[in-house]
C-alpha cells in the first residue's frame, strides 16, 4: 500500500507543533500500526532526520503506552483495541492517516505523539491500595468473594491506565479511568477498609490535577480499548457520596 501520513512533530513541551506530510510505500496490510511507523522512522534515520518520537512498551494490550489519536480517534478507528493492535489491513492504498498525541491539559506533550501521564500516577498514588497483610499468600477461602462481584472487579481491574477516555471527552474527564480504580477496589471486602478515604483522595487528586467533569457524553466508553463501562462512573458517584 502508498500512504499519506500527516503525523504530528514538536519538539518538545513548550515549542509549537505542527503536523508534517511523510509518503510510505510498500505497507504491508500484515504490518501492525507500530511497525509501519518502526519502517518510517528507519526511513526517516537513513535519510539523516529526526525519527517520530511515539511511546510503546509491551505491544501486547496491556502496557498503555502505546496510545495516540489516529484519525480522530484514540487508538485508532478499530474499537476495543490499543495502537499496538492496530492492524495495516484495517487501512487502504492511498490513504491520509493523520497521527497526533492526546489532547488535554493533564497530559503535556513532551516530543511528538508522547505525552506526560504522570497525573494518573498522582491519583492512583492517593488511594490505589489496601490494608493486608503483606507477607505468605493467604488462604484462597479465607474471604469469600462471590463470583457475580468478583467478575465485575475483574473487568474494571483490566484498565490498563492508557488516557484514551481523557482524549476522546471533550471535557478532558478521567472518570472512567477514576471510577475502574476505585471499582477494582469497592467490589471486593479487601477495599472496604479505606473505601471513603480512597474515595475522597483519588477524586481530590483527579480535580487538583485538571481533569474536567463527567458530563455523560459517553464517548470514553466507546473509545476504551478495554471496555471500561459507564456504569462504574456511577458506582464511583456512589461511592463518593457515601464518603461523606
Amino acid at each position: 500500500m502508498k500512504l499519506t501520513l500527516r503525523i504530528w512533530r514538536q519538539k518538545n513541551a513548550t515549542a509549537k507543533g505542527n503536523f508534517e506530510t511523510y509518503q510510505m510505500d510498500n505497507v504491508s496490510p500484515r504490518m501492525a500500526f507500530l511497525e509501519m511507523l518502526d519502517a518510517l522512522n528507519k526511513k526517516l534515520v537513513e535519510e539523516d532526520k529526526d525519527p517520530v518520537a511515539f511511546d510503546h512498551d509491551c505491544r501486547e494490550g496491556i502496557c498503555g503506552s502505546c496510545g495516540m489519536f489516529i484519525n480522530g480517534h484514540p487508538h485508532g478507528p478499530v474499537p476495543a483495541i490499543t495502537t499496538c493492535h492496530l492492524s495495516m489491513r484495517f487501512f487502504k492504498d492511498g490513504d491520509t492517516i493523520w497521527i497526533e498525541p492526546w489532547r488535554a491539559k493533564p497530559f503535556p506533550v513532551i516530543k511528538d505523539l508522547i505525552v506526560d501521564r504522570k497525573a494518573f500516577d498522582t491519583i492512583m498514588i492517593a488511594g490505589g491500595f489496601i490494608s493486608v497483610n503483606a507477607g505468605a499468600a493467604p488462604e484462597a477461602n479465607s474471604i469469600l468473594v462471590p463470583k457475580t462481584k468478583s467478575d465485575m472487579a475483574f473487568d474494571t481491574a483490566i484498565c490498563i491506565g492508557c488516557g484514551a477516555c481523557v482524549a476522546a471527552c471533550k471535557n478532558a474527564s478521567a472518570m472512567l479511568f477514576v471510577s475502574a480504580k476505585i471499582s477494582q477496589y469497592a467490589l471486593l471486602p479487601q477495599g472496604r477498609v479505606e473505601a471513603k478515604e480512597r474515595v475522597r483522595k483519588m477524586v481530590e487528586k483527579m480535580d487538583e490535577a485538571g481533569f474536567g467533569n463527567c458530563s455523560n457524553t459517553g464517548a470514553c466508553e466507546a473509545e476504551c480499548p478495554k471496555e471500561i463501562k459507564l456504569v462504574d462512573i456511577a458506582r464511583l458517584r456512589r461511592e463518593f457520596i457515601k464518603a461523606f
